[in-house]
């Protein structure tokens, strides 16, 4: 089944893009949410008047990513936990403490976009990076200390 983004998905494509997906896929997830509608021939033609707005909609997002990509990087993510001796924490820090401590500083950030290979086990200053938008990736500095 073909159908035109409306949203830009990762596994996808961009906003605008005309892909096949199987139909279920696009009945029961794409159409519901609204990050796609039907490419008939209809659709068709209202998306080359759409790709005009499209594409300022797309503009409008990388600037809004781009924006929050510098209020994270001036953010600095200060998090106390029980440690050993030689500095290895009693559990770990994971990227949902991480939101946690953002949406406390009133950044709401999904904890999926932060790329963290394996939780924090050490004490010590970590970057984590923060995927926002795919063409804006933020560094955010993440400061383990023994409490």
């Amino acid at each position: 089944m073909k159908v035109i983004l409306q949203e830009n998905i990762d596994t996808l494509g961009q906003i605008g893009d005309i892909v096949k997906v199987a139909p279920g896929y696009a009945r029961n997830y794409l159409l519901p949410k609204g990050l796609a509608i039907e490419a008939t021939d209809k659709n068709a033609k209202a998306l080359e008047h759409a790709k005009r707005q499209l594409a300022y909609k797309k503009n409008k997002a990388l600037e809004a990513a781009k924006l929050l990509a510098a209020k994270l990087e001036a953010v600095n993510v200060s998090l106390a936990h029980q440690a050993g001796e030689e500095g290895k924490l009693f559990g770990s820090v994971t990227t949902m403490e991480i939101a946690a401590f953002l949406k406390e500083q009133g950044l709401e950030i999904d904890r999926k976009k932060m790329v963290l290979a394996e939780p924090i086990k050490q004490l010590g200053d970590y970057t984590v990076p923060v995927k926002i938008h795919p063409e804006v990736t933020a560094n955010l500095k993440v400061q383990v200390t023994a409490s």
